[in-house]
């Protein structure tokens, strides 16, 4: 855990399943090539220039791609399908590579887009900048800081061909996806927009005029269209509010939003915004900052567009022609598969795009595979609706929004779609939509995540919704590290959502403000899920059954977690909140499945067991659930407070049995957080089954060689 190993079973699984290496010479069929000194007008049947050039690669993938739709109007593809080999080099994409129902494969005959030879090939959605010179503009360099004027440089983008300057949106929880504003990147990771504060929040200390209203749980907000106050004369100095933004968790730890300014009253301190509003109002001390002001370009590694002249001013954190700099334009993804069947995307790099890296939508036995995916507004991959794609041995990092997100089948049937995440590096993700964009986000029926290693990330890690998904082997450590009320696994209000699988993961270093974090957090009633065999270690609340049904929890190790596991009963609570998210929001869910008839009735019984208390209207148990063979170690374990079991949920309504507590379980090495188990631990009389530590986290394979 925590380090790659040898090439194991589960690389032999990824090969066994058609998760293939490059062709190799004589199973390619239709071999075509492209190259940025190639010409679309040739035929693409040679990797390089002929003598004399007059014959050679295709210059764009789109040509490659035509090539094959029209070779396929007159004959099916021969045994190995077509691939494209791209020859080393950036291409700058325009607009989208969409591959269709007219571009696709068969099972054992796949249409294969890969680099020739592992040469490096990077699709781009951006534009490289170069053009940098001093600020000279007199009115600008008044507005910055005397220490920001000696190092802060601009690009004038109409000069470097750029006219698409972009713009913000709001963005956050309760909105929908949308791209992002022009970017700037530099060394690799993305920059900061001019900002204050620069690193930190400051606070909401008050509510103007906003007249109080209950907030369901006993606290009190604000409305954010009446204005809220902040502390301090900061915004005295600014010049102008067109365009700032203000970005904060206005209600709750767990709900961020981007609002745009509409006032600032410098003298009362009040800041008023434009629709669409925070979801929930706003709290007085909740955390908001400003962002886009040209007056707090004031620190490396910020920047700030000035959209009326198209200049870009950037205080660059090492000397600028040092590294690449580029800004982001394309605001559709990179690459976008729709109908397609049997494609296969390999060992590129997508980067600088305001969308998704890729998009898969209705397609089925689609394969990305070894490609890093970076610096991107959205989500570095998108499959929606089809059967069998894959997403395996990638490399997905500072994403605006999430990592992968796989959706399919039908829950009204239980049928599956069968999408895996596999083998995955996902890191410094959400760095704009800061809440519920995971790394993975699972929803339908039947997708699978495996040993992904996840980290770095403000809020969730792993996110699911709907039936039968199957979660393992992952690696997750330093998420939460913004939020609060938030698990690293996360699932809730859906009684319906059963049949998941949490087996074999390594939980450890997890963070949180406000209320925490949870590691597997069955948040709100959830229900019929096992988690098994995990491991946690300094994992706040480590396994949380939030007012939840016929949960499993066996075969854990819990080691300094407070507490290990806990138990509520929300579900009983007769406050409106909870009151109406039973008998609203989860009874109407159960009738949107018909969960009385097949297969629902057939498949989880147990859920006719709630008739009755959707009948005498006075709340649902947590009953059913069961804690069972975990191995707890910590300072809690002795006194039992290792288990919480509270807030209307009763404890003789809870299976605890066969728990190792309180007794050294003889650990290989814990504190180099090895915590195999050795043969004499007394664990295994309880019977404890061993834990596949060798097989959790990144494994090296085909598609990943490091």
């Amino acid at each position: 855990m925590g380090r790659v190993f040898a090439y194991g079973l589960f690389g032999v699984l990824l090969v066994g399943a058609g998760v293939c290496a490059q062709a190799t010479s004589g199973s390619q069929g239709i071999v075509l090539y492209v190259a940025t000194d190639g010409n679309d007008a040739w035929s693409g049947k040679f990797p390089a220039p002929t003598r004399g050039k007059k014959d050679g690669p295709f210059a764009t993938l789109e040509r490659a791609r035509d090539a094959i739709r029209a070779l396929k109007r007159t004959a099916s593809l021969p045994p190995g399908g077509a691939t494209v080999f791209v020859r080393g080099g950036d291409y700058r994409l325009k607009s989208s590579l969409r591959l269709t129902e007219e571009d696709s494969g068969t099972e054992s005959a796949p249409v294969v887009y890969a680099p020739y030879r592992d040469e490096p090939v990077r699709l781009l959605g951006g534009r490289i900048l170069t053009r940098w010179n001093p600020v000279r503009n007199q009115a600008v360099l008044k507005r910055l800081d005397p220490e920001a004027r000696k190092h802060v440089v601009a690009c004038d983008l109409a000069a470097s061909g750029i006219s698409d300057l972009g713009a913000f949106r709001s963005r956050g929880f309760g909105r929908p996806a949308t791209p992002a504003h022009l970017e700037l990147f530099f060394q690799g990771r993305r920059m900061t927009v001019a900002r204050w504060p620069n690193q930190e929040f400051t606070k909401i200390t008050g509510i103007g005029d906003a007249v109080p209203k209950d907030d369901g749980h006993g606290g009190k907000l604000g409305g954010l269209e009446q204005g809220f106050q902040y502390a301090g004369d900061r915004p005295r100095r600014w010049q102008s509010t067109e365009d700032v933004w203000v970005h904060g968790y206005w209600a709750w730890d767990w709900a961020n939003s981007y609002e745009q300014v509409a006032s600032i009253d410098a003298s009362n301190h009040l800041v008023k915004t434009l629709p669409p509003y925070g979801q929930y109002g706003f709290r007085v001390g909740q955390r908001f900052y400003f962002l886009n002001v040209l007056e707090e370009l004031d620190e490396p590694g910020e920047y700030y567009l000035e959209r009326k002249t198209g200049t870009l001013y950037f205080w660059p954190p090492a000397p600028v022609k040092s590294a690449e700099a580029a800004v982001s334009l394309l605001e559709e993804p990179l690459i976008d598969l729709q109908d397609a069947r049997y494609v296969t995307i390999r060992g590129f790099t997508l980067e600088y795009g305001r969308s998704h890296g890729i998009q898969v939508s209705g397609a089925s036995g689609i394969r990305i595979l070894g490609c890093t995916i970076c610096n991107l507004g959205n989500y570095g991959v998108v499959v929606r609706g089809g059967r069998g794609n894959t997403v395996a041995g990638c490399d997905i990092y500072h994403t605006g929004d999430g990592g992968i997100e796989l959706s399919g089948g039908d829950r009204r049937t239980l049928s599956s779609a069968g999408h895996a995440a596999l083998n995955n590096h996902i890191h410094h993700i959400a760095e704009w939509s800061r809440t519920y964009n995971p790394a993975i986000r699972l929803s339908g029926v039947g997708q699978h995540a495996a040993n992904n290693l996840i980290h770095d990330g403000p809020h969730t890690a792993i996110q699911l919704s709907g039936n039968e998904h199957v979660i393992e082997l992952n690696e997750i450590h330093h998420v939460c590290l913004e939020t609060g009320d938030v698990g690293a696994f996360y699932m809730g209000r859906d009684f319906t959502e059963r049949g998941n699988i949490v087996r074999h993961n390594f939980f450890h270093h997890t963070d949180g403000v406000g209320m925490g974090s949870m590691g597997v957090y069955l948040d709100d009633c959830a229900s019929g899920t096992t988690v098994f065999g995990n491991v946690f270690y300094k994992v706040t609340r480590a396994a949380f059954i939030g007012g939840g049904r016929n949960n499993l929890v066996e075969n854990n190790i819990f080691v300094d977690c407070e507490p290990a596991v806990q138990i509520d009963g929300r579900g009983l609570s007769p406050q409106p909140v909870w009151h109406n998210m039973i008998y609203h929001t989860m009874q109407q869910l159960l009738e949107d499945v018909h969960y009385h008839e097949p297969p629902y009735r057939a498949r989880y019984p147990e859920l006719l067991q709630l008739e009755t208390y959707f009948r005498d209207g006075k709340g649902v148990p947590p009953e059913g659930n069961q804690v069972r063979r975990n191995i707890v170690e910590g300072k809690n374990t002795r006194d039992g407070s290792w288990l919480k079991i509270g807030w209307y949920a009763d404890p003789k309504l809870v299976d605890v049995t066969n728990n190792l507590t309180g007794e050294d379980p003889h650990f290989v090495n814990e504190a180099g957080m090895n915590f195999q188990l050795r043969d004499d631990s007394p664990a295994y009389r309880l019977g404890f089954q061993r834990i596949p530590f060798e097989k959790i986290g990144i494994q090296l394979d085909a598609n990943r060689k490091r």
